[in-house]
């Protein structure tokens, strides 16, 4: 019995020993391998000590360069938008410019037709005045009477009185429009519409001359059937006419005029 039970003393003695001596192996591997990794460690943290500079340097060096990137990229946004307003205004400006360029030529237009259109039209007056020839026998209307009407409203026109002046110019066409003087007063109550810039009106009215057999108003109504489309803005209608009175008109005193209106409104 007791020696039985000295040796299983002596079997766990010799056991303990045993776990003992492989626990310390286990023991020695396991510190030989956190030896390892502490190197390791500290092999890594002396290299992330040297890079760690490197790469803040980096860091800030990107974000100084994005940073430029923007400020560059603004500036350039910034000024395309500058060159862009540039543009608008320059656009508005030769838009501006064309327009008032259109609108002086137009005033001269009209200043040099005025001109010229009160001059013949004191001319017609002198030359009723001084005229004595007999009426026809076809008048409707009294021809002393016609007359005075007609001096009347011419007189009105040149004085730019043109309401009663188309009153007296109607009156006339509607009473005899048989009258000698008959194309003349359409004529007439044409041009009062004409300078009361009733463009549209005046060419109704520019076109019904041209139903007077033998008129001498023909070639000035054509002339000026080109000056109210080219008032109104409508410059290839105007072109039409004035080439119709070059065509049609070749020994008209407006030739010449309707000659440069022709080339100018074609290079337009």
């Amino acid at each position: 019995m007791i020696k039985n039970i000295l040796q299983l003393f002596v079997f766990l003695i010799c056991l303990s020993v045993s776990l003992y001596s492989q626990s310390d192996k286990q023991i020695r591997v396991l510190n030989d391998k956190i030896a390892k990794q502490s190197v390791r460690i500290d092999e890594l943290e002396t290299k992330l000590t040297i890079l760690l500079p490197e790469i803040q340097n980096t860091l800030k060096a990107t974000v100084a360069s994005k940073q430029q990137s923007d400020s560059v990229a603004i500036m350039i946004i910034n000024r395309i938008n500058m060159i862009q307003n540039k543009i608008r205004l320059l656009e508005d400006k030769a838009a501006y410019s064309d327009s008032t360029n259109f609108e002086v030529l137009a005033q001269l237009v009209m200043i040099e037709n005025k001109i010229i259109t009160l001059a013949n039209s004191f001319t017609e007056l002198y030359n009723i005045r001084r005229d004595q020839t007999p009426a026809s026998p076809s008048s409707r209307i009294n021809p002393a009477e016609y007359k005075r009407i007609y001096i009347e409203s011419l007189s009105n026109y040149q004085s730019s009185m043109y309401a009663q002046s188309i009153s007296g110019f109607s009156k006339l066409v509607i009473s005899d429009p048989q009258n000698d003087l008959a194309d003349n007063s359409q004529y007439w109550l044409a041009e009062c519409y004409y300078s009361q810039k009733n463009y549209k009106r005046a060419i109704i009215e520019f076109e019904k001359v041209f139903t007077f057999a033998g008129t001498d108003k023909d070639d000035d109504a054509q002339l000026k059937l080109g000056l109210a489309y080219q008032s109104m803005g409508n410059l290839e209608k105007a072109r039409e006419e004035f080439q119709r009175l070059v065509d049609y008109f070749p020994g008209s005193e407006f030739y010449d005029r309707a000659t440069i209106a022709v080339k100018q409104l074609t290079i337009e």
